[in-house]
């Protein structure tokens, strides 16, 4: 795999990076260090047409940008402290109430007000048995939007010579903290020339958490089998949306209980020929067909984003976990390790 490095702009009198990860066969990812953002995915075609498949921009210009900024997408972007929506922006722990900043209605989405996805991360080529990956390091201090702990993070970019992007996370706290990462690329295999409701979905469990009015977990998992939103043996996106009159807001939910590493999800285009297959040690997915994405957002050569234009495929822990009893691993102790692989595979 080749790397290298080039100037993407500057953010708050800091010189912000770009990188770009390339192997072989023609697959290309960028990373920036604002955000730890994936800015691109080069993937050929069943012609072995090179395309980008991800929402981004060319610039950092562009990630401040009125209609991107107020719609906030949060295209690409390594989100914590904690993803998902966290209900009434509150929760308890040790017997001490948190206050988080409410960015979202009166929850706490994504982190809070300035989340991972919009700090600087320091960065750094690494290489194992022979292998290079992108390291993105930072540190989130205690009480920072509202969370207890100093909390040490860094996520691992590798790109293989078998065309999958390896995201790789781990973060260890000073005190009991929550802690869910995730990535929060949206893809489209047909590159952007029309919606992803042509795709392919698979998503290989028959269960979902609950979701209330405002869009937090409640707690309670739903058994969908046999219903529009059973994904397992395939379903053209498109499909599900005009029986569900929605599109994807859905967080999976997979029977792993040890977090181990397995394949969750699986979607695929006829039309290009591309699959883009997830494993992850989570225990949890958002699928999200981009239904609230302005139309209005187009990166800089025109490629035209908006609803239903790219799907995010997030796993992470339970959504509004700390609210939620029993909630898998949802709190990381001090001194302990939070660790969690999401890969994400490229084919043609």
């Amino acid at each position: 795999m080749n790397t290298n490095k080039t100037d993407f702009g500057v953010f708050n009198n800091k010189k912000i990076d770009i990188y770009s990860l390339k192997n072989k066969n023609g697959v290309e990812v960028k990373i920036s260090n604002y955000g730890a953002t994936v800015t691109s995915i080069i993937v050929p075609n069943s012609k072995g047409e090179l395309e980008n498949i991800a929402c981004g921009f060319d610039t950092l210009e562009g990630y401040f940008g009125k209609d991107y900024v107020e719609n906030s997408p949060y295209f690409g972007s390594t989100v914590g402290r904690y993803c998902s929506q966290i209900k009434d922006a509150k929760f308890n722990l040790n017997g001490k109430e948190y206050q988080l900043n409410a960015n979202c209605g009166d929850n706490n989405l994504h982190g809070g007000t300035v989340g991972f996805d919009k700090r600087i991360w320091n960065a750094e080529v690494v290489n194992c048995e022979g292998v290079s990956s992108l390291k993105m390091s930072l540190l989130s201090k205690d009480l920072e939007e509202g969370y207890p702990g100093d909390v040490e993070v860094s996520v691992f970019f590798t790109l293989t010579e078998n065309n999958e992007l390896r995201i790789d996370y781990s973060a260890t706290p000073d005190q009991d903290t929550p802690i869910a990462l995730t990535n929060h690329t949206y893809f489209n295999l047909d590159t952007f020339s029309g919606t992803v409701e042509n795709h392919i979905a698979q998503v290989n469990t028959s269960t979902r958490q609950e979701m209330d009015e405002t869009g937090a977990g409640t707690g309670k998992i739903l058994n969908i089998e046999g219903k529009a939103d059973d994904l397992r043996k395939g379903k053209r996106i498109g499909d599900v949306h005009e029986a569900m009159g929605d599109g994807f807001e859905h967080f999976y939910v997979f029977d792993n209980a040890d977090f181990n590493l397995q394949e969750v999800a699986k979607i695929k285009s006829e039309a290009s020929g591309r699959t883009l297959t997830v494993q992850s040690t989570e225990p949890c997915m958002l699928l999200y067909t981009g239904k609230y994405t302005s139309d209005a957002i187009k990166r800089e050569n025109g490629e035209q984003y908006g609803k239903y234009k790219g799907f995010c495929c997030e796993t992470h822990r339970y959504q509004n976990g700390p609210n939620i009893e029993n909630s898998p691993k949802t709190i990381t102790k001090a001194g302990e390790e939070f660790k969690s692989t999401t890969i994400f595979k490229f084919g043609w």
